[in-house]
């Protein structure tokens, strides 16, 4: 999704700022932001929207149309994307379209299961925000995360797949032989069975300062924030493939990019490793980790950096941070339902079935997973398969789904 000319008038502080940020982040949307803190033009704009008020954020978009400190559910609307499904029963419904849900969802829709997809955020999960997969089976000269996303969504909805996005899970439930789901908007859908796919978030650093600037300086997506950086000075935190990758993607912008990791040396693969020692933008500290994170008037400035061998604290200025060590599973909605491992992730058996009967896991959220987009979307197909072979059973003979949400409703 691509909308140019839509501008985001706001500051680096406004709560529902960051919050419009992340939506336009989680859903590919390019627009222009105009901090009007010593902008007066832009001030001028806010407050000719307002009827001379001070609410933010305004934007503003291609067709002349204003929306003021809009929720996520009138952004959503904004762009036109279904959040409502158009039935209340599915043979199969998957939350999360990452390369596993995505690639489950067109495999059952082949077979004729009706199938519907619900994303919270933007379609192609952790892969449709990368800026290139270049070790995806099929394409030699490497494909944008963007473009893949697309790819997959077209591919499911030539099957029939119903896709909801900007659309909240909030619980599941079981009744009988239907499963039941619970959206942020109040709806209820039931299906034979469940898929999750609810991939998995950057890690935080969890040290003080950093909730105080997300999004006004301490970034975990250089894809969405990157651009506002361009000829600045960058942190990345992190040694592994995402922080190697991400950094040599931001030198598109920065003038320099200094890598940050705890460890004695990057612990990336050796490719990655070897562009990053050859990119004349990048530099590596190695043994060091942040502790503080600083700044005035909302914005970010200067990061402590702790050695992790003599506890030194080092002041470093800076312009932005961008954080990448390790991922947490999006699992919350489904805690106390289905099993997890200590650290959240999802546990299944061979077939990819969860401790819960009909209620399935595969991808990033779940234990055992590789973190690829390419194993994924291998996981995404085999789990199709075994959920065609549960649900065979419960729909041989049966009613159709209207009679099915009748017999729902009178229960």
């Amino acid at each position: 999704m691509s909308h140019t000319e839509i501008k985001l008038y706001g500051t680096a502080w406004c709560s529902d700022c960051k919050r419009t940020k992340k939506f336009f982040g989680e859903q590919r949307v390019h627009y222009d932001f105009i901090d009007i803190d010593g902008n007066e033009e832009g001030l001028r704009i806010v407050e000719e929207a307002n009827n001379g008020k001070h609410v933010i954020p305004v934007l503003k978009f291609e067709d002349g149309s204003t929306l003021i400190e809009p929720s996520n559910a009138d952004l959503a609307k904004k762009l036109g994307l279904q959040t409502t499904a158009k039935s209340k029963f599915y043979d199969l419904i998957v939350v999360g379209s990452g390369p596993a849900g995505l690639t489950a969802a067109l495999y059952a829709a082949r077979e004729g299961i009706e199938t519907l997809v619900i994303e919270r955020g933007g379609i192609g999960g952790q892969a449709g925000v990368t800026e290139r997969l270049d070790n995806f089976p099929g394409f030699p000269e490497g494909i944008s995360g963007s473009e893949f996303a697309d790819r997959l969504r077209q591919q499911a909805e030539r099957f029939g797949v119903e896709i909801l996005s900007a659309q909240d899970v909030t619980g599941i439930d079981v009744d009988g032989d239907y499963r039941i789901v619970r959206t942020a908007d109040g709806a209820e859908y039931r299906a034979w069975a469940v898929l999750l796919t609810l991939g998995s978030t950057y890690r935080r650093l969890e040290v003080p300062g950093e909730d105080d600037f997300i999004g006004a300086g301490v970034h975990f997506c250089a894809t969405c924030d990157g651009a506002f950086y361009r000829d600045q000075d960058v942190l990345v935190v992190g040694g592994g493939n995402s922080a190697g990758e991400e950094s040599i993607f931001l030198t598109k912008f920065a003038k320099k990019v200094t890598i940050i990791t705890r460890d004695v040396q990057l612990s990336a693969s050796k490719v990655v490793v070897e562009k990053v020692n050859e990119h004349p933008k990048i530099e590596v500290i190695t043994s060091a980790t942040p502790a503080e994170f600083r700044g005035t008037d909302g914005k970010l400035d200067t990061v402590v950096l702790k050695n992790t061998k003599t506890g030194e604290l080092t002041d470093v200025k800076t312009n932005g941070v961008f954080v990448f060590i390790g991922l947490t599973p999006n699992t919350g909605i489904i805690e106390g339902q289905v099993n997890l491992d200590e650290r959240g992730f999802i546990l299944t058996d061979g077939m990819l079935a969860t401790s819960v009967a009909g209620v399935f896991a595969a991808g990033d959220c779940r234990e055992g997973s590789t973190k690829q987009a390419a194993s994924a979307a291998g996981e995404g197909a085999a789990v199709a398969l075994a959920i065609r072979r549960y649900i065979q059973p419960l729909t041989s003979g049966m009613p159709d789904h209207a009679q099915i949400m009748e017999k729902a409703a009178v229960a």
